[in-house]
Order: C-alpha cells, then sequence, then structure tokens
C-alpha cells in the first residue's frame, strides 16, 4: 500500500531554514502529482508547493514563493521541501500528500495518500 513518511520539521527562529523529506513508497513513482501541505491550529489545509514525477513541474503558494523550493529524488523515491527565510506564520503541521493525476495546489480533496505529518515551529 502507499505510505509517505515524513521526517525533518522542527523548532527555528524567524529568518532560519529547514528541509522537510518525505520518503514514498508502495507506488510506482510515475504519472503522480506529489505535494506539501500544511494546517496550522484552526486553519484549513493549505497546498504549499506541487511536483510532477514526470517532468518535475513546480507550483508554490503566493506565500513561500522565493523562500521555499520543494524538489525530488526519483531514485530514492523522496520528496523534499527547503524552506529558507522562515515566519512565524509558517508554523504547522506539515503534510505529504500524493494524487496519481496531475497537479493542481489548491485544494485537499485532489490527493489520494497523506503521511503522518511532521511539525514545523518558527518563533519570533
Amino acid at each position: 500500500q502507499v505510505q509517505l513518511v515524513e521526517s525533518g520539521g522542527g523548532s527555528v527562529q524567524a529568518g532560519g531554514s529547514l528541509r522537510l523529506s518525505c520518503a514514498a513508497s508502495g507506488f510506482t513513482y510515475r504519472g503522480y502529482c506529489l505535494a506539501w501541505f500544511r494546517q496550522a491550529p484552526g486553519n484549513e489545509r493549505e497546498g504549499v508547493a506541487t511536483i510532477h514525477t514526470d517532468g518535475g513541474n513546480t507550483a508554490y503558494a503566493d506565500s513561500v514563493k522565493g523562500r521555499f523550493t520543494i524538489s525530488q529524488d526519483n531514485a530514492k523515491n523522496t520528496l523534499y521541501l527547503q524552506m529558507n527565510s522562515l515566519k512565524p506564520e509558517d508554523s504547522a503541521m506539515y503534510y505529504c500528500a500524493a494524487a496519481p493525476r496531475t497537479c493542481i495546489l489548491y485544494t485537499s480533496r485532489w490527493f489520494d495518500y497523506w503521511g503522518q505529518g511532521t511539525q514545523v515551529t518558527v518563533s519570533s
């Protein structure tokens, strides 16, 4: 079965950096949209970035453009999110997600598979 396992979360000060990883297994690493979502307490789950396994096209939420970079290592079936210049408003639980179709960033309902999440806390 499909498994997504996130790691790399933690606590940092504003302006710092973190790199999240998502190890994927149980599916052929082709034809999938992979994404990072985040959810802060009391907020809806929001899309942060997407990348397609075929071709590597990416998309980002406006709030993270220029600061976050999504990437993948197809040989390792691993998804990454490099987060730089972190702000307190970036604090949230970050989730890895996968869907066997093209990418859409702005709805969590597009995605069939989810990891358990990794917490990111940014202090001012």
